[in-house]
């Protein structure tokens, strides 16, 4: 009898204890690494500044200033004097995204540390959807799942969509973290060379013991290359980087064994090639992403550093004047669709998955006669679910924004879909908008 109620209040204590852990709040300070980033600075704060906390709360934003030669530090001093929890450090000369980092590392209190691009916009939800894990004292580190805004019906926009789309997969085999991650404040420094600073502090929480998290319910939105000369310049040196870590802190990225991406590559056909020119582009993108590895693996034989990184030009221009394509900082909205079809059967995802993406690419022509020529629409599906996303880029404010989103949504809906043998479908759509007008 003495043994049973011992157990039971044991039972009792645990179960408080698991409670405890769900709710309790969690603390932390996010850097922002920024080389003359004028045009995006503003908002990524902005952005930062509005995240939900129910569950977390944001201690103080660090903002590391690394040889800025625009406006970049005074747009960061402007928003200081009106918020508390924004800080700046500024380096003179710039000394590469590591050195900054490690600034970071040595100013920064707070028992979770996240870090995010001055380029790139998390939704609202973002680092609670990160931070809250780290109630599971197991965890070390949580990545970010990275949405690109690139126009998907080029060949470098297809391309940009095509890695991410199979970095998605793969992360969820294996845990590759990079964009935004949030991580325990455990670590002094990372190695002063490094080109790929996700991946050494991966290696140095790995090494701790700690577990590794891909959250892909959180979402941040950046934009990718527009030209096959910056494609190559930024896969390259990334390659190399990862060739370096394994060199000298005996850590690999899963995404550098060819098997797993090339069985995630076939999975991925489906959805991926519809047409004899999008076959074409998939084999590109293979053959580019082959080029850039072995040029990385050249530079690392010629013991070439890429710490201190080559700006790739075409994702920092506001405007492409050959395709009018806005970068993310310059459009005010991101509204992502969530779309169901209404008689879905949920014991098969991946097929409803296949088939609503489908009918939704073929929706495509229809809702873009519902928006401005120069707004992006961009699909992508969900591994292991039923629903596809559509992402809209639009240069429009919160009121614009939203009144574009039930008009998007209401054309969706009301539309009557025919199917094999007379049958017809519906679609179901939920969405929700993240705005930026400053």
């Amino acid at each position: 009898m003495i043994s049973e109620t011992a157990a039971q209040l044991q039972n009792i204590t645990q179960r408080s204890i698991d409670s405890s852990r769900k709710t309790a709040m969690i603390f932390y300070t996010v850097g922002v690494m920024a080389y003359n980033e004028e045009a995006n600075i503003q908002r990524t704060l902005l952005a930062l500044l509005e995240q939900s906390s129910e569950h977390t709360q944001l201690d103080e934003i660090i903002v590391v200033a690394s040889g800025c030669t625009d406006r970049t530090v005074s747009i960061v001093q402007e928003m200081q004097a009106t918020e508390t929890r924004i800080h700046l450090l500024i380096q003179e000369r710039r000394e590469g995204k590591a050195s900054a980092i490690n600034l970071f590392l040595q100013h920064a209190h707070s028992p979770v540390l996240a870090m995010i691009g001055a380029d790139i916009i998390p939704e609202k939800t973002t680092l609670e959807k990160l931070c809250t894990h780290f109630n599971d004292p197991a965890v070390g580190m949580v990545g970010a799942r990275p949405v690109p805004v690139n126009d998907q019906y080029t060949f470098v926009g297809y391309a940009v969509h095509l890695l991410w789309r199979l970095h998605d997969r793969m992360a969820r085999r294996s845990p590759k973290l990079g964009e935004a991650v949030a991580f325990r404040n455990i670590l002094n420094s990372i190695p002063v060379a490094s080109a790929v600073d996700e991946i050494s502090i991966e290696a140095s929480v790995a090494s701790s013991g700690l577990q590794l998290v891909y959250e892909p319910a959180a979402l941040v939105y950046n934009k990718g290359p527009m030209t096959v000369r910056d494609f190559l310049k930024q896969r390259r040196r990334i390659h190399a980087g990862h060739l370096q870590v394994r060199s000298q802190e005996r850590y690999e990225a899963s995404t550098m064994k060819v098997g797993p991406i090339l069985q995630e590559l076939l999975a991925e056909v489906p959805y991926i090639i519809h047409s004899p020119k999008q076959a074409m582009w998939a084999i590109g993108t293979v053959g580019l992403e082959g080029l850039a590895r072995l040029q990385g693996h050249y530079d690392l034989l010629r013991k070439r550093s890429h710490h201190v990184w080559q700006t790739v030009e075409s994702s920092k221009v506001l405007e492409d004047e050959a395709r009018k394509l806005r970068r993310i900082c310059n459009s005010q909205s991101v509204i992502v669709f969530h779309i169901f079809r209404e008689d879905a059967d949920a014991k098969m995802p991946e097929r409803e998955q296949l088939l609503t993406t489908r009918i939704v690419r073929k929706l495509l022509p229809t809702l873009h006669s519902y928006i401005r020529r120069e707004d992006i629409l961009s699909i992508m599906s969900n591994s292991g679910t039923s629903n596809t996303t559509m992402v809209a880029v639009l240069n429009a404010d919160r009121e614009g924004a939203e009144l574009a989103a039930q008009r998007l949504r209401e054309v969706m809906m009301v539309q009557r879909i025919p199917l094999k043998k007379g049958d017809y479908t519906r679609l179901l759509v939920s969405y929700h908008a993240v705005s930026f007008a400053l």
